[in-house]
């Protein structure tokens, strides 16, 4: 929904700036790769990160296959002579001091922890990439859209992070915020976790949640998944999270409203 919204905003305003006067771009992390596909000219992507053109882990992978992807090797960038290579925290500072040390530009992007801080990114890839106006303009509508979301109710639903190995979300984590904004609380935040944590099973069913947040199954088996299927948590309703929950894009707003109508669906039960 979010994404389709913003393509249309980023079509409709124009750059402001000449083709001589936008940089040429690498991305070498996911959520940069979708901060530059919402906002850059197609002529200014030099290429973008491996995981650009994974459904599994970007929103905008079908956008990403009409683009060059690269190795994340300081070695291969060079080669591209980019203007500025984008990244995220998670990225291997040693790679990217090495691209400083051959006069390459690196903006690096934090790792987002609230539904606040959104627009303040795009905003900031706007300025990296010379398209302000364009950002600025996908920003404001992000923050009318957020100020738009009701207030969580006192007697919200509980909802538990119960994903592969029992790791769980806290307090000051994206996930946290898309579930607050969508309508439940957070077992995680009463439990006392701040930012990454793990419950046990005898968590989960001491506190008997309304709700299970749990990954995006894949085809195969891992042990750290068989927890999520123990018999004692097939009466409680499942939310697999998406890849809307990952990165600092307007599309999180879809998470959101994942959130909103599982609730939803949980204040019509008969016992509700």
């Amino acid at each position: 929904m979010w994404r389709g919204l913003a393509l249309l905003i980023s079509a409709l305003v124009p750059s402001g700036a000449g083709a001589s006067d936008l940089p040429r771009v690498v991305s070498v992390n996911v959520c940069t790769d979708q901060l530059v596909l919402l906002l850059a000219e197609p002529e200014q992507i030099v290429s973008l990160s491996p995981l650009s053109v994974d459904p599994r882990t970007s929103v905008m992978a079908q956008e990403a296959v009409n683009y060059s992807t690269n190795n994340a090797q300081s070695e291969t960038i060079a080669m591209q002579n980019p203007d500025v290579v984008v990244a995220g925290a998670f990225n291997d500072p040693a790679f990217l001091r090495m691209l400083e040390s051959i006069s390459i530009k690196v903006e690096t992007f934090p790792i987002t922890s609230a539904l606040s801080d959104i627009p303040d990114e795009i905003r900031k890839m706007g300025q990296v990439l010379n398209q302000s106006d364009k950002a600025e303009a996908i920003a404001a509508q992000f923050e009318t859209d957020l100020a738009r979301l009701p207030p969580p109710a006192e007697d919200a639903p509980l909802a538990a992070f119960f994903l592969p190995n029992g790791f769980s979300l806290g307090a000051g984590t994206l996930s946290h915020d898309i579930l607050v904004a969508g309508g439940a609380r957070n077992l995680s935040v009463e439990l006392g976790i701040q930012g990454n944590g793990t419950v046990s099973l005898e968590q989960v069913i001491l506190h008997q949640p309304d709700l299970l947040i749990g990954a995006q199954p894949f085809g195969g088996f891992s042990q750290s998944e068989e927890m999520a299927t123990h018999p004692a948590l097939a009466a409680f309703p499942v939310l697999h999270s998406s890849v809307a929950w990952v990165c600092g894009v307007p599309s999180v707003l879809d998470a959101v409203s994942q959130v909103s109508e599982k609730v939803d669906a949980l204040d019509a039960l008969p016992d509700n």
